[in-house]
């Protein structure tokens, strides 16, 4: 990335890395660059970020040093009032800097990043509600809780993820179910909520799920053009199991008849008989 210099491409923690008329960004650093503004259209540049303007602010930020890594780059900068910090977008997430994805795409340094006001009391060892692992015993950066029913904590790494694959139109408290009040806390610690519907509901999704298996699957194959190899008729017709349809065998590599049509695997046939198993070489 010519902002962070780093080549990570996690898109929970840095966005799409964008790699487009010799230039390569990534998604959060452009939305975060501080003197960048969307001047095109959405299908313009990057996500609206011009190519020239993208190029002005990494001339202008090649100077600026990041005050955690002290690499020069850096070009988010904490909209605190006086405060004089300059960070790399990645920097700032590691050192609990907070950039929010909503409004004027602010960012703040540690010192005043915002922070939740919520009166909420764990009982015991608190669990994170995605993970079921333990979270901090005391809201912090990195443990965030529901501020609606003050009783659904999360690790923030786990409720960015979950923010990311549920997006705009589906993203709420897992346990209360609130939106509103719920989004609203999120985006302002810094949470990133994509305008889109969720990863569940996008086209070809589940794709994979409608595919017909295709492959002989018997222990030792006989064709000799491979277990892909499928014929109408013949010793390479493929037959796929009538029960479960997710195995298949060539007439011959089961030992089948012409006139048989029907077949069924190791996993469905009855385990006393054996009957239509054709793996492990019975």
């Amino acid at each position: 990335c010519g902002f962070c210099q780093r080549a990570d491409c996690n898109p929970e923690v840095f966005g799409q890395l964008c790699s487009q008329d010799g230039l390569c960004v990534h998604e959060n650093c452009l939305y975060h660059a501080r003197r960048l503004n969307q001047r095109g259209a959405d299908e313009e540049g990057f996500y609206g970020f011009l190519f020239p303007d993208i190029r002005e602010e990494l001339k202008r930020v090649a100077q600026k040093r990041c005050c955690i890594c002290r690499q020069r780059g850096a070009s988010v900068t904490c909209r605190a009032r006086r405060c004089p910090r300059t960070f790399h977008y990645p920097c700032g997430s590691e050192r609990g800097c907070v950039s929010q994805f909503f409004g004027e795409f602010k960012s703040f340094c540690w010192k005043h990043r915002p922070v939740q006001r919520v009166r909420a009391v764990q009982q015991g060892q608190t669990l994170c509600l995605i993970c079921q692992e333990a979270v901090a015993e005391r809201l912090s950066y990195d443990t965030l809780v529901c501020p609606n029913c003050t009783s659904a904590w999360f690790h923030r790494r786990c409720i960015q993820g979950q923010a990311l694959r549920s997006a705009l139109h589906h993203f709420r408290c897992p346990l209360c179910q609130d939106m509103v009040t719920f989004q609203a806390e999120m985006f302002r610690l810094g949470i990133k909520i994509p305008d889109r519907d969720a990863a569940w509901e996008e086209d070809g999704a589940f794709a994979d799920h409608y595919q017909r298996h295709s492959s002989c699957d018997t222990s030792q194959c006989l064709c000799p053009m491979g277990r892909e190899e499928a014929e109408e008729n013949g010793p390479w017709r493929l037959l796929l199991c009538h029960s479960c349809g997710s195995r298949g065998t060539h007439q011959r590599c089961s030992n089948l008849g012409e006139e048989v049509d029907s077949w069924e695997c190791c996993d469905c046939s009855n385990a006393d008989t054996g009957e239509g198993c054709s793996f492990g070489g019975d």
